[in-house]
């Protein structure tokens, strides 16, 4: 068999000298992208930028590696060269191990400094400030819906989106010993214990339910109390030495959670793009159908479209919508002038790619 494998693996030791110099020559280059930037005052990471490019790596990959394992690596091949310029700084809903943290990487690479947050404001003041460049944020959970806050704080802020990220949130339930043995609470954020009720029901009816700042909260807790289990991702586990008692405890198997990426800086077309709007209308007869009729006008297709109250106690809502297409294209551009004219409020969160 070794005399079959030498021949396989000199290939491979051959061609890889030739990535090492194929990786560096890029490294290099970006470095010289990094001197052009600085002279103008460009931003280091371009969404839009690298969207098109992990968009054309899947478009003109012949197989056999898979498009989102080839994304994967030029993501951190990417992110690794950027690094030379400069490191990006993302703050996040901490602390380390949450699903926020899962998403940062997944959308930024890992060379990067990410910055834990103790709260959602935390992390919108540290970008407001210019103390993060970005900040990623929970916006949307498929199971559980909208997060509130996040929400509240878009309306509020001068950041816009920059990008999105979704990714499958996968519930374990996890102790220091890796049974239930003498386990006498299971800690989980509030959401999670929501996503897993069904799954707790039917196997740990009786073990008390403990609402915590986190799902990585939780994971500490445990790491540090054999009588606390955790509701946690797999990174928590990873990060604070668990072992998993059952794994995707969550009541839907296709739950995913969408996370906002929030700037100082707006987005260029990319290509492919989404815009998110808040609108709201006077309370009468009619008036969320005029609202939407300019999109219905110039061809623009709505995404997403959910209602919030207004807090005003006065029966008055808030919408936030999502369409396809960037501000800047012309019919995005004439369908929000004129569905700017009839509404009490308008914001634009964002244009970004998708």
């Amino acid at each position: 068999m070794e005399k079959l494998l030498k021949p396989l693996r000199d290939q491979i030791d051959a061609i890889d000298v030739q990535l090492l110099d194929l990786l560096n020559r890029r490294a290099r280059v970006a470095q010289e992208v990094g001197h052009v930037k600085n002279k103008v005052d460009a931003p280091v990471f371009r969404p839009e930028r690298e969207a098109q490019v992990l968009r054309g790596i899947a478009d003109r990959n012949p197989g056999p590696l898979g498009n989102n394992e080839l994304q994967t690596i030029f993501r951190e091949i990417m992110s690794a060269c950027r690094s030379l310029e400069k490191k990006v700084i993302v703050a996040y809903l901490g602390p380390e191990g949450t699903f926020s943290e899962q998403a940062v990487y997944q959308h930024f690479g890992k060379s990067i400094n990410a910055i834990p947050c103790a709260s959602i404001d935390e992390v919108f003041r540290a970008a407001e400030a210019g103390t993060a460049d970005f900040g990623v944020v929970p916006i949307e959970n498929s199971t559980e819906g909208a997060i509130s806050r996040t929400l509240d704080l878009l309306m509020q802020t001068p950041l816009t989106i920059s990008s999105e990220v979704s990714i499958p949130i996968h519930h374990n339930l996890m102790t220091l010993s890796g049974n239930m043995d003498g386990v006498r609470s299971i800690c989980a954020h509030s959401q999670a214990l929501a996503q897993c009720q069904g799954w707790l029901n039917q196997h740990y009816p009786n073990i008390m339910r403990q609402a915590v700042a986190s799902n990585a909260e939780a994971a500490r807790l445990a790491s540090e109390d054999p009588a606390v289990a955790a509701i946690a991702g797999e990174i928590a586990s990873q990060h604070y030495g668990l072992q998993v008692v059952s794994a995707h405890i969550q009541d839907e198997p296709q739950n995913r959670t969408r996370f906002a990426v929030i700037g100082r800086k707006e987005t260029e077309p990319s290509g492919k793009d989404q815009t998110s709007l808040v609108l709201s209308v006077q309370n009468k007869a009619g008036a969320v159908y005029k609202m939407l009729a300019p999109l219905e006008k110039f061809g623009v297709s709505m995404t997403r479209f959910e209602s919030r109250p207004a807090k005003t106690g006065a029966w008055e809502y808030y919408f936030f919508v999502d369409i396809e297409g960037h501000v800047k294209e012309e019919k995005i551009r004439l369908a929000l002038a004129e569905l700017k004219d009839s509404v009490a409020y308008f914001k634009v969160l964002g244009s970004y790619p998708i």
